[in-house]
């Protein structure tokens, strides 16, 4: 598996740019978070700004295909390139992974679930696309927003699909994410 890395701003109660909390929770239906730790960049933006004039900088960039994932392959490029923010998520993440990550140890990181994201890796179909309820129910997320179990991840990502074959956000990569315990926090 490799690890990837990346900042993201935090979305709870204290948020004050952009749809309210209270809004964004009446709109979810996602009533039982605490805070969003997601890796849509839309509700979690993404914190690390690489100089893309820079042809170094692309060395750090994790592209799939053509897409930009908003994940890069070191700590330190992360650092390097973290906006000013006080407080901020810092992750690390793998993308598609084999098997079930939760015991996984990674010093200083927790496991906080499984993110599914569609193909462009923008947006997740589990937080911001008003939901799937054929398919998983606000339920299955737990207080992040976030896929607990290895399996449940992956069965939804193949029945979001099967269920919505012509919604480009039902077509998904299953990302396990990992939370810094005290950096950013």
């Amino acid at each position: 598996m490799t690890f990837l890395y990346t900042a993201r701003g935090i979305y709870d109660k204290n948020y004050e740019d952009g749809m309210s909390w209270d809004k964004y929770i009446e709109w979810s239906k996602l009533s039982h978070l605490k805070e969003l730790v997601s890796l849509d960049g839309i509700l979690n933006e993404v914190l690390v700004e690489p100089d893309y004039d820079n042809a170094n900088d692309w060395d750090y960039i994790h592209v799939i295909e053509q897409y930009q994932t908003g994940f890069f392959t070191t700590l330190d490029f992360v650092f390097k390139r973290l906006s000013s923010k006080e407080k901020f998520n810092l992750l690390a993440v793998v993308v598609e992974p084999d098997q079930e990550c939760s015991q996984i140890n990674m010093d200083g990181f927790e496991f906080i679930g499984y993110e599914l994201l569609d193909q462009d890796f923008n947006i997740s179909a589990l937080t911001n696309c008003g939901g799937f309820l054929e398919t998983f129910l606000p339920t299955d997320l737990n207080n992040k927003g976030l896929i607990d179990e290895f399996e449940k991840a992956y069965d939804i990502k193949k029945r979001l699909l099967e269920n919505n074959p012509d919604e480009h956000h039902a077509d998904t990569n299953v990302i396990a994410v990992w939370r810094h315990k005290t950096i950013g926090r």
